[in-house]
């Protein structure tokens, strides 16, 4: 041994360091550094020897000699260290460090290698990897070992001799090193041994900080724990999850926490996990690009085994996400996603399946008084009333209190816009600018319309009643049926309820809805109703027979297909909880199974001569006005006697009316009238008659 060198042996060990209080890197940097040192003992000793017999100095033609000869064999390594005496020393050092090392069970390296399963040669190069990221002068060391100047980095060679594994190892392409990520394998060079490296995450924890790998910044958050909802099934969930986890140690649990956006699903599988003492990771799916899926899946896993966290994957692209079985996954995690969308396939996991129930009246508007600081000075009767209307989710209610929304009317305006976001081009929204006054329309419809928008207000705390949820398990939902010919006021109506309970009024697109295909035409409706149910709005399917027509009689395959979407489609619009009008131009184009559980079915006659005269002057008194509908009151009154027209043709005949005035640059007059209603009255094939003709002749 080389003078001296006893000395640093002990001065790296040393007797002086207390390694009861030296850390993991200081562990693991004494024990590569001693391996390396022992080593280059090994190897001087062999150069003295060639010089030696050489009689000259170490040149290349002497290194070739000595490899041929195998004089740098591992065998007769090993056996020196074991019979020379300063070499003792090294082993005794090297054995109190693993001792050390081995003695603490909590130390990152020990806790990394029992997590995932290291094979001690594993470790060893991990730990040559990691002593070079936190110590990068090694890598002259390194580079000095291999006899390049160039490889000043750690191979699979320089461990295998360094580690005393023979002359070289070589790791599978399964090894939990590789496949876990710990260390990154590179090729500088073409024909130069592969670079292996400590990859960052892994170096950072070991060093004892626990923050995100920097491939899933941006894709995850840490879920706060928060309050609990009274209604919340924490408990019952919580209770399944355990009895599961305890019947068999290999099971793994997966929940599906199904709700509107905003519902608190989140918040509620944070509370959940937190209950098994786990704080709960969110990875959003949406933001992985899909050929980089397998490595971020890869990457979350292995974050949660390490910080001892559950995980929850979220977004649209879940559905179609696949969980790789070959990677090892934490023991739960959750999804989240709507009631219509499904759990992607495994087999690894025991499924289990949660809905968020919406948020009671009470809570609604504790919440909006906690979360919205000027709510406190709203009008306590407004704001009661807007939260009986309105089933606003948590996440809405929180959102709108971030923006220091100062009024109702602006808390009104926010919950309509977060609503529009939600059916796309499935439905149309629709303006709600009509009132009651608006309305003409006989006694009995009107009065129907009436218990309509009544119910619609007081059903949320009724349906809130235990009793009524014991007595009335399914139909809750309120829904009309509106009957009548084109332009008898089905649409307004629907407008007039909307206005009225200040909802926003949604127009399903039948276009968009209605598909050739089988079962596609289901899917897209059950789009619809699962969105919609966790929104505040009023659904209407105009033209509603096209969907919730009779049943044909079954003559072929398309018809059988055809019948089974019509059962689906009525099985769902039942069982739907929201606010729906359907509009039908004849009640008996709808299946009769269906219309005798609806409970409101208004019919819209066409309007008579009292109800046409009525309709004529409200139209031109706010149009032209009052001065104007004076003139023409007579000449109205004989008009509404002679032609039966609904209010739509009224109100497109004055449209066109008012135009042509503005056109000859005169007041609206009879024969302006005339003419608009001789053009609507043309669309269907009809004319204003001769009767008319004769008895406005002169206005003709």
């Amino acid at each position: 041994m080389q003078p001296g060198l006893s000395e640093t042996v002990e001065h790296i060990v040393s007797v002086d360091l207390d390694l009861d209080k030296a850390s993991l890197s200081e562990l693991v940097l004494k024990r590569i550094k001693l391996l390396s040192m022992r080593r280059i003992a090994w190897l001087r000793k062999l150069w003295a020897e060639v010089t030696g017999e050489a009689r000259g100095e170490f040149n290349a033609h002497i290194e070739v000699d000595g490899y041929l000869t195998e004089r740098d064999h591992p065998f007769l390594e090993k056996e020196w260290y074991e019979q020379d005496a300063e070499m003792q020393e090294f082993s005794y050092a090297l054995n109190e460090i693993d001792r050390k090392i081995s003695e603490l069970p909590a130390l990152r390296i020990n806790l990394l290698a029992r997590i995932f399963a290291l094979h001690r040669m594993e470790t060893d190069l991990l730990q040559a990897c990691f002593a070079l990221s936190i110590e990068p002068n090694l890598g002259r060391v390194f580079a000095y070992l291999q006899d390049h100047s160039a490889r000043g980095y750690v191979t699979e060679s320089l461990v295998a001799r360094l580690f005393g594994y023979g002359q070289c190892i070589s790791l599978s392409a399964g090894s939990p090193i590789k496949t876990w990520g710990m260390v990154r394998e590179s090729i500088s060079l073409q024909g130069e041994p592969a670079r292996l490296e400590c990859d960052p995450f892994i170096r950072r924890w070991l060093l004892g900080n626990d923050d995100l790998d920097d491939s899933l910044l941006g894709l995850s958050e840490y879920i706060p724990v928060r309050e609990k909802l009274s209604n919340w099934p924490v408990k019952e969930l919580t209770d399944n999850i355990r009895w599961i986890l305890e019947a068999h140690p290999e099971n793994k649990v997966r929940v599906f926490v199904e709700g509107a956006e905003g519902s608190g699903r989140k918040s509620f599988a944070a509370i959940v996990s937190g209950q098994f003492g786990l704080p709960l990771l969110a990875i959003s799916a949406d933001r992985v690009p899909e050929n980089n899926w397998p490595h971020v899946y890869m990457l979350a896993q292995r974050q949660a085994f390490l910080l001892k966290a559950a995980l929850l994957w979220h977004g649209k692209s879940m559905a179609a996400a696949y969980w790789p079985a070959s990677v090892a996954s934490v023991k739960l995690q959750f999804v989240t996603g709507e009631s219509h969308d499904p759990l992607p396939a495994n087999n690894v996991f025991l499924d289990l399946r949660v809905s968020i129930p919406p948020v009671s009246m009470d809570e609604r508007l504790t919440l909006w008084q906690s979360h919205v600081p000027s709510a406190k000075k709203w009008n306590n009767k407004e704001l009661e009333e807007m939260v009986l209307r309105y089933e606003s989710t948590v996440g809405q209610i929180v959102a709108i209190g971030k923006k220091m929304t100062p009024t109702i009317a602006d808390a009104y305006r926010a919950l309509r816009e977060d609503s529009g976001r939600s059916l796309g081009r499935l439905a149309q929204q629709m303006p709600a600018t009509f009132t009651f006054d608006d309305l003409v329309l006989p006694d009995y419809t009107r009065r129907a319309i009436e218990d309509f928008i009544f119910e619609a207000t007081e059903r949320v705390p009724f349906w809130e009643q235990p009793q009524a949820k014991r007595l009335y398990p399914q139909g809750r939902g309120l829904i009309g049926l509106f009957t009548g010919d084109p332009g008898t006021g089905k649409t307004m109506a629907a407008q007039v309820i909307a206005a009225t309970l200040k909802l926003d009024l949604f127009r399903i697109d039948l276009s968009n809805v209605i598909s050739k295909y089988v079962g596609e035409t289901s899917q897209n409706l059950d789009l619809i109703l699962s969105r919609a149910s966790n929104m505040n709005v009023v659904l209407l399917f105009d033209e509603a027979d096209s969907l919730f027509g009779k049943r044909t009689e079954i003559k072929d395959a398309h018809d059988r297909y055809a019948n089974t979407d019509t059962n689906y489609l009525l099985q769902a619009i039942e069982t739907y909880p929201g606010i729906v009008i359907l509009a039908s131009n004849k009640k008996s184009n709808i299946d009769n199974s269906f219309t005798r559980r609806l409970r409101y079915i208004l019919e819209f006659p066409k309007p008579d001569v009292s109800q046409r005269l009525t309709i004529w002057k409200k139209i031109i008194r706010e149009m032209a006005g009052e001065k104007i509908l004076k003139e023409l009151e007579g000449e109205l009154e004989r008009l509404s006697a002679m032609r039966e027209v609904t209010g739509a043709q009224i109100k497109q005949a004055v449209l066109s009316a008012l135009f042509m005035a503005r056109r000859e640059g005169t007041g609206l007059n009879i024969s302006h009238l005339l003419e608009g209603l001789e053009r609507e009255l043309a669309k269907e094939g009809r004319g204003l008659g001769r009767e008319v003709r004769q008895n406005f002749k002169h206005t003709i």
